[in-house]
């Protein structure tokens, strides 16, 4: 039988050509686990504003991937020691960060997965490919969960500028068509260092990383946070919540085998265990969507409506403000609702609900973005900055919204 070439290229709109550098990660790779990203959206139901934005967490991953590649060739070259082993290691750690992310990367995390991230069940997949792969992994395990000594690998990884942020903010930008989020990643990372094991941008790097900072913040207010994919993912949080209370209450709904076992079950970190790991990884959007297609026709009307205004795109009416809603505005809006549909307190308040966002493009206390002076002095990015106010980006900005049903008059 002829050997299968492992050594192969995928064209990615992005950066042109990536390489797969050996067998293990092209294993990986074909592995089903890491396949189904192929069916998880990168960006939620995003593509309900921008209709652009249905890549996926496997371009996303393999466009981490290739960053980081970058990174350890431009870190060689400036005589940073980088085993092949460690080489490996951060591929593979970055190549799998997002291998956890469940069906549209976030709403399972705050529905029907209790205390249970998507981090939390990237590392149980890490973990169970490792078993696989006879100890394979083990390195890129330690790297990812920052217990590997050499600090400025865990950066690359998750950092406030990492490979992720890298690659998302310049492919996300790509596919919504939104040019403020367009950063030259390749660019900043030629300008990367390790100093005293930590990592560093050269002096010159000084205004990119400013960019990068600025498009993060307008990509959130532009972007993840806008009001429409706001609302959207909070009516599918509230459709898996209706359809988890329905069933417990002895409902039978139409699903998936594996959804439905997410459905009839209460995980949480405790109880997350190798058997509900291999029914989550047979989870992806398609089993939501043909979900909701049923579920629109349901008897249940807060299921059926809130899966109808998803399917058909007929969304909540949304305000946001900079101070919190007053109590009397949303009681006026739950009882306007309950009078219409003749609804409890309860279902209303999966139609008229509150929130907050927040946005901070820099935290100066996390990780913080170290500048290499040719001196060789080390400061941190905001007393570097001299063309922008990063300490304006750096404080957390937090809006409140309030969501409820157009009324027709």
């Amino acid at each position: 039988m002829k050997p299968k070439n492992k050594l192969k290229l995928f064209n990615d709109p992005i950066y042109g050509f990536i390489t797969i550098p050996n067998s293990l990660i092209f294993d990986l790779i074909e592995h089903p686990y890491f396949q189904r990203l192929r069916r998880i959206t990168q960006m939620g139901l995003s593509y309900t504003v921008y209709p652009g934005a249905h890549h996926t967490r496997f371009h996303h991953a393999l466009g981490c991937m290739h960053l980081m590649q970058n990174a350890i060739r431009i870190l060689r070259f400036k005589d940073v020691e980088i085993s092949k082993d460690e080489e490996n290691a951060l591929l593979i750690a970055i190549l799998l960060h997002d291998i956890g992310h469940g069906p549209f990367s976030h709403a399972m995390e705050h529905s029907i997965v209790n205390d249970v991230t998507h981090e939390d069940i990237s590392l149980l997949f890490m973990e169970e490919l490792n078993r696989e792969f006879k100890g394979k992994l083990s390195l890129a395990i330690e790297v990812f969960k920052g217990n590997y000594p050499r600090k400025f690998m865990h950066q690359l990884i998750s950092g406030q500028f990492d490979m992720d942020r890298a690659d998302y903010l310049k492919r996300d930008s790509f596919y919504t068509g939104v040019a403020e989020g367009n950063v030259n990643s390749e660019h900043l990372i030629t300008m990367l260092n390790v100093i005293n094991d930590e990592l560093v941008v050269e002096e010159k790097g000084i205004y990119s990383v400013e960019k990068f900072l600025t498009a993060r913040r307008l990509m959130y207010w532009q972007v993840y946070l806008h009001k429409t994919s706001l609302v959207a993912e909070q009516l599918l949080i509230r459709v898996l919540k209706r359809a988890k209370a329905l069933v417990k209450q002895g409902t039978v709904l139409k699903s998936s085998s594996a959804l439905s076992v997410f459905l009839t079950s209460d995980f949480n970190e405790q109880t997350f265990n190798l058997s509900a790991l291999k029914q989550f990884s047979m989870l992806d959007d398609f089993d939501i969507i043909s979900a909701m297609k049923e579920w629109q026709f349901h008897e249940d009307f807060v299921l059926s409506k809130l899966s109808e205004m998803i399917i058909n795109r007929q969304l909540l009416k949304v305000k946001i403000k900079n101070k919190p809603f007053k109590p009397k505005n949303i009681n006026s809006h739950t009882d306007q609702i309950k009078n219409i549909y003749d609804l409890s307190a309860e279902e209303a308040s999966y139609f008229v609900f509150t929130g907050a966002i927040s946005n901070q493009a820099y935290n100066i206390d996390k990780q913080a973005i170290k500048v290499l002076y040719k001196s060789g002095k080390i400061v941190d990015i905001v007393k570097a900055s001299d063309l922008l106010n990063l300490k304006v980006l750096s404080k957390p900005v937090t809006k409140y919204y309030i969501c409820y049903p157009k009324h027709k008059n």
